[in-house]
C-alpha cells in the first residue's frame, strides 16, 4: 500500500511533464510551420517581383529589337534606292553616249549623204524650181537642215499652198507640193492675173486662161502682184461668185460661164460666149431660183443672141424675161 501511495505523486508528475513535452513539441511545430509559411510568402513575393521585372525586361528587350529591325530595314531601303539610282545613271548615261555616238556618226557618215531630192505633187511649177526655192543640194548631209525652214521657203512661191519635207533614209528628200488652182482670170492693164478660189494673185501674163474672167475688179494696182492677195472688198464680191459658180455646176448646166462683171454687187453681169448671151442677176439674192431661170430661159432659146433678165424680185411678181437682140 505504502509503495503504491508513493508511487502516485510521480506518476502524475511524469505525466504533467509528458503532456509539457507535448506542448512544447506542438508549439514548436506550430512555430516550424508558420516559419515556413513566412519563407513561402516571401518566395513568392520574391517570385512575382521577379516575374514583373523580368517581363518588364522582355518587353524592352522587344521593343530594342524592333527598333532595331526598323533601322536594318530603313538602312536596306536607303542602300536599294541608292542601287537604283546608281543603274538609272549608268542606264541614262549609257544611253546618252549611245544617242551622241549616233548622231556624231550620222553627221559624219557619207551614207547620209543626199543622193536624190524627189518633188511630188506639182503639176504647174517646175521641179528644179522647187528644189532651187529649197536652197537643197546633193551630197548634202540630211540631217543638217530644218524642215521648217525648207518648207517656208518653198511655199513663198504664189503657186504653193502647202510643202511638206520628207526624209527617205538613208540618202532621200522627198518634197510633196500642194499647188493653188488657176480658177480665175483678172483683167489687169491689157493683161491677166490669174487668181484661185481664195483671191491669191498667182500670176500675170498676156495670155487669157479659158476659165472666167472677172470684170470689176476695185484692188489697187500696186497690189496686184503674184503672191498678194486681193483687197477686202473684191474678196467678198468673190465670195458671190464662187457662191453662183457652185450652183451653175450643181444644175448641171452645159454652157460655160465666160465672164462675171461684179463692178456693182447689186448688178451682176454674166456673159455666156457659147450662147452669145448676157444675163443680168442683180444682187447675190435668190441666186438658186434665178439660176433655174436663166437654166430654162437658154433651152427655150438656144442659138438665139440675147439678154436675159433674172434681176428684179422674183418673190414680187418679177417675170424674168429674154430680149432677143436685133
Amino acid at each position: 500500500m505504502n509503495n503504491l501511495y508513493y508511487n502516485q505523486p510521480i506518476e502524475k508528475k511524469q505525466n504533467t511533464e509528458n503532456k509539457q513535452q507535448k506542448k512544447k513539441a506542438k508549439e514548436r511545430e506550430k512555430r516550424i510551420k508558420e516559419n515556413h509559411k513566412k519563407v513561402d510568402s516571401k518566395a513568392q513575393e520574391f517570385d512575382f517581383e521577379t516575374e514583373t521585372v523580368i517581363g518588364m525586361t522582355n518587353k524592352n528587350n522587344q521593343r530594342k529589337r524592333q527598333e532595331i529591325q526598323k533601322q536594318i530595314q530603313q538602312q536596306e531601303k536607303i542602300k536599294q534606292k541608292k542601287k537604283k539610282r546608281i543603274k538609272r545613271i549608268i542606264k541614262w548615261t549609257t544611253l546618252i553616249c549611245i544617242l551622241v555616238g549616233g548622231i556624231a556618226f550620222a553627221l559624219i557618215s557619207p551614207i547620209f549623204n543626199i543622193q536624190e531630192i524627189q518633188v511630188v505633187g506639182n503639176n504647174i511649177v517646175q521641179s528644179d524650181t522647187i528644189i532651187s526655192l529649197s536652197e537643197l543640194s546633193k551630197n548634202q548631209n540630211i540631217f543638217k537642215f530644218i524642215d521648217l525652214q525648207i518648207e517656208r521657203k518653198i511655199e513663198e512661191h504664189p503657186y504653193v499652198q502647202n510643202a511638206e519635207v520628207k526624209r527617205i533614209f538613208p540618202n532621200t528628200v522627198q518634197i510633196q507640193i500642194e499647188e493653188r488652182q488657176r480658177n480665175f482670170n483678172i483683167e489687169f492693164m491689157n493683161e491677166y492675173a490669174y487668181i484661185d478660189n481664195q483671191g491669191y494673185i498667182l500670176e500675170i501674163s498676156d495670155n487669157k486662161l479659158d476659165i472666167p474672167v472677172i470684170q470689176g475688179v476695185t484692188t489697187s494696182q500696186e497690189t496686184i502682184s503674184p503672191g498678194n492677195r486681193l483687197e477686202n472688198s473684191d474678196l467678198e464680191k468673190l465670195e458671190t461668185i464662187i457662191q453662183l459658180m457652185a450652183i451653175w455646176k450643181e444644175n448641171n448646166i452645159e454652157q460655160t460661164i465666160n465672164s462675171i462683171d461684179i463692178t456693182d454687187k447689186n448688178e451682176i453681169n454674166i456673159y455666156i460666149e457659147e450662147e452669145k448671151k448676157t444675163i443680168y442677176l442683180g444682187d447675190e439674192t435668190n441666186l438658186n431660183n434665178k439660176v433655174l431661170w436663166v437654166q430654162a430661159i437658154m433651152n427655150d432659146n438656144k442659138g438665139i443672141e440675147g439678154e436675159i433678165y433674172v434681176n428684179g424680185d422674183l418673190n414680187n411678181n418679177f417675170r424674168p424675161r429674154f430680149k432677143q437682140k436685133v
